[in-house]
């Protein structure tokens, strides 16, 4: 069932498919466990800081640990922040075999050997979708979540309907899979030019944006995509039990109808979620971190204050 706290919605996730000092910090180096004589890469690596309760932050597609450069500084006053990034997205090496499935079951693995009790998990764009997905999977294992301008399922961006599925959308992520798969790096930068003014409303902003994008791996890029439009979680979401936040970003629209439709596809995607609020920044875009900083806190420190 969703709770609606405010009804002005976004579609800003559209544009990340586009491009789409302290106690210590702490790189992974250990692949997660694997059968004999195989190995599997670590997907992902760690920055830990501060202490308290524990919260991972995940950043959305061709973004890292940046994004949270000002929420972390909040949060470590209380709580034990781990940032994720991910291989392949900006300044992260990339993985020879790059799969947001192993990412998620290496953070799982993660939570284990780190002792970590049912962590927060904060998430922006691809970050969301995959707190959703952690949370969904082992629910035992994760605490509240926050999902920053992510959803369940991204295909319905691309067709404005909550009718579409996995099998509808097949052709059209392998068509954007092989894409990417032939495309330059300095394609790459040019397509996602065309797409900063969604993701932020500044120019200082878009320059940060741009700043990871132009460092991301092309083949990560295309099958982090694939993956997200493979992958529909509206269902499966029934199965967390921890209470859900998803923050979005309306300022990329400026009519009441679009709205309103977008506000619709949004709280559609939760239903299934027994714990879900809803709650729409009217003025910001899909980095909200960037766009109203202190909006983004006063939510974030709002919602673990009351289920931490």
């Amino acid at each position: 069932m969703l709770k609606k706290i405010n009804s002005h919605p976004t579609c800003a996730v559209l544009s990340a498919l586009v491009f789409i000092g302290s106690v210590m910090f702490q790189i992974l180096t250990n692949s997660v466990a694997a059968a004999p004589g195989s190995f599997i890469e670590q997907q992902f690596t760690s920055q830990v800081k501060g202490s308290g309760l524990p919260i991972i932050l995940i950043p959305g597609l061709m973004s890292d640990a940046r994004v949270w450069d000002k929420l972390t500084a909040t949060l470590v006053k209380t709580h034990q922040v781990h940032r994720i990034n991910i291989a392949g997205f900006a300044d992260t090496p990339a993985s020879d075999n790059p799969s947001l499935a192993t990412v998620k079951q290496q953070l799982l693995a993660y939570i284990d050997t780190q002792g970590l009790n049912k962590p927060a998990v904060i998430g922006h764009s691809l970050g969301g979708f995959m707190g959703f997905w952690l949370a969904s999977s082992a629910p035992d294992k994760i605490g509240p979540i926050i999902s920053i301008d992510g959803l369940p399922f991204i295909g319905p961006i691309f067709t404005r309907t909550n009718d579409s599925t996995v099998a509808s959308l097949a052709a059209q992520a392998t068509q954007i899979k092989a894409m990417y798969a032939n495309m330059s790096q300095a394609q790459l930068i040019a397509q996602s030019r065309y797409g900063l003014s969604i993701q932020a409303s500044s120019e200082e902003a878009q320059a940060k944006v741009m700043e990871m994008i132009k460092t991301s791996d092309i083949k990560t890029v295309g099958n982090a995509i694939h993956c997200l439009m493979s992958l529909d979680l509206r269902q499966d979401i029934a199965n967390i039990t921890s209470p859900v936040l998803l923050l979005g970003a309306s300022g990329g629209f400026s009519t009441a109808e679009q709205h309103a439709a977008a506000h619709d596809l949004y709280a559609k995607q939760l239903e299934m979620a027994p714990k879900a609020q809803l709650l729409m920044n009217t003025d910001s875009r899909h980095f909200i971190m960037f766009d109203d900083p202190k909006w983004l806190e006063q939510q974030v420190l709002g919602f673990l204050g009351a289920k931490l």
